[in-house]
């Protein structure tokens, strides 16, 4: 693997010059030039890509600010409609476990191209779902499809890029993925100003559409058939499996996945916990909610940028995950009336502090874990994505076991969840051993 910070793109062939990497007859997607064009052409990959990465949080959240107005519109309770996300995550978790290796079998764009019409098909059936049962439905297969935008973007940067270049087009997504969240309830509050719920999938079925005509006219293969596997599911299984048995990748994916499912209880009680008990606005709940995602962006980009190279990852992957059992502990105690009556600002200022120690916890432990796998470093990012998804659908319901009226679930779930993840991390993990091993 060239070290040199050297983009692949650089190295396809112009349309003038001959075709496309691997694939006779068809334009290179990148070519090389002048520096102008590459500016334009690695612009023009980022938003694409961008694109792809940022849909499925949007998926997620721009319908959050209407949980409460499905609920009323369907007759269906609480618990029944935070299905809806729990169907949609799960989709996601299954989605990346079956298309990464069709990608790598059959070629990034073909698999992509599908997912993509396919996310558009089921957008579009939501806006006409008569009851909860159904939306449940099409919303798995939407989250299935949507899947394609996670794990084909990773593949395309890995593709194309090498060394530095990688990392930072990298940190680049992440930065998207993370700004996604911030808009999408804004976003979402205002559709409801202007419509009811079914207009947000209108409007989400409309940017998939957007996305799938620019994915089929601007991104052209970039895995050349001479680099596809041939390996079956077997193969697969017994990487998988291999790395499941390697103590602290497991300590590191199980602690990872109980923060993500902690964050994902918040996601799916907020607009209940916010608008309903609370009585705020979903245009205040938007707010809300872009505040504390700005707030993990803003955690994330000082673990990235400062703390990076000064601390080590697991001391500040311990402290996050102190920082969300106390914000966890606090929480509980409020929505549990120990403190009395105390507020929306008290609750709001302790989820703030929750979401932005994610930006400790979440990114660590995924950065430890594939340290720990170069040699199957991409079985094991289907591992982290798959099992974080999973566990957090499976939180998703139980924060509103108790019905509408109590937050108390909520505090519980991430207070558990906070819990398993730092007993994982200690007991797993053992940083001092790893420390006390290094030369």
């Amino acid at each position: 693997m060239p070290e040199s910070g050297v983009s692949r793109a650089q190295q396809i062939p112009t349309p003038d010059t001959g075709a496309e990497a691997g694939v006779p007859g068809r334009p290179a997607p990148f070519p090389p030039g002048p520096a102008a064009t590459a500016r334009r052409t690695g612009l023009l990959v980022t938003l694409v890509l961008g694109g792809l990465t940022a849909l499925p949080p949007l998926s997620m959240d721009m319908y959050l600010p209407a949980l409460p107005a499905v609920t009323d519109a369907l007759h269906a309770p609480a618990a029944t409609v935070q299905l809806t996300l729990t169907a949609c995550l799960t989709g996601m978790a299954l989605g990346q476990v079956v298309v990464g290796p069709m990608s790598d079998r059959w070629g990034r764009r073909r698999p992509l191209l599908l997912g993509m019409i396919v996310y558009v098909l089921a957008t579009a059936i939501c806006v006409f779902a008569p009851t909860a049962e159904l939306l449940i439905g099409f919303r798995l297969i939407q989250g299935l499809a949507g899947a394609a935008g996670i794990v084909i973007a990773r593949a395309v940067v890995r593709d194309m890029y090498d060394g530095v270049e990688m990392a930072r087009f990298f940190s680049t997504l992440m930065l998207i993925s993370g700004v996604a969240p911030v808009i999408a309830p804004v976003i979402g509050g205002q559709v409801l100003r202007l419509t009811d719920w079914r207009g947000i999938f209108a409007v989400l079925t409309v940017v998939g559409v957007l996305l799938t005509l620019v994915v089929w006219k601007w991104l052209h293969e970039t895995l050349p058939p001479a680099e596809r596997h041939t390996g079956g599911i077997a193969d697969a299984l017994r990487t998988m499996r291999g790395l499941l048995a390697d103590r602290v990748f497991s300590g590191y994916m199980i602690a990872g996945s109980l923060a993500f499912a902690a964050l994902f209880a918040y996601v799916s009680a907020s607009p209940f916990v916010v608008q309903e008990i609370y009585g705020a606005s979903p245009q205040t709940f938007s707010l809300l909610f872009g505040i504390n995602s700005v707030g993990l962006i803003a955690v994330g980009q000082i673990n990235g940028k400062v703390l990076v190279g000064r601390v080590s990852l697991d001391k500040a992957l311990g402290f996050g995950l102190a920082v969300i059992v106390l914000a966890a502990t606090a929480l509980l105690l409020m929505t549990s009336g120990v403190f009395g009556d105390v507020g929306l600002v008290p609750v709001a200022t302790g989820l703030f502090v929750l979401m932005s120690a994610m930006g400790l916890a979440m990114p660590n432990t995924n950065a430890q874990a594939l340290m720990r796998t170069k040699h199957a470093a991409g079985s094991a990012s289907a591992l982290l994505g798959t099992s974080s998804f999973l566990i957090g659908a499976v939180a998703s319901p139980l924060v509103g076991i108790a019905g509408e009226a109590t937050a108390v679930p909520m505090a519980v779930v991430q207070l558990v969840c906070a819990l398993g993840a730092m007993a994982c991390f200690l007991g797993m993990c053992r940083p001092w051993q790893q420390v006390a091993a290094r030369p």
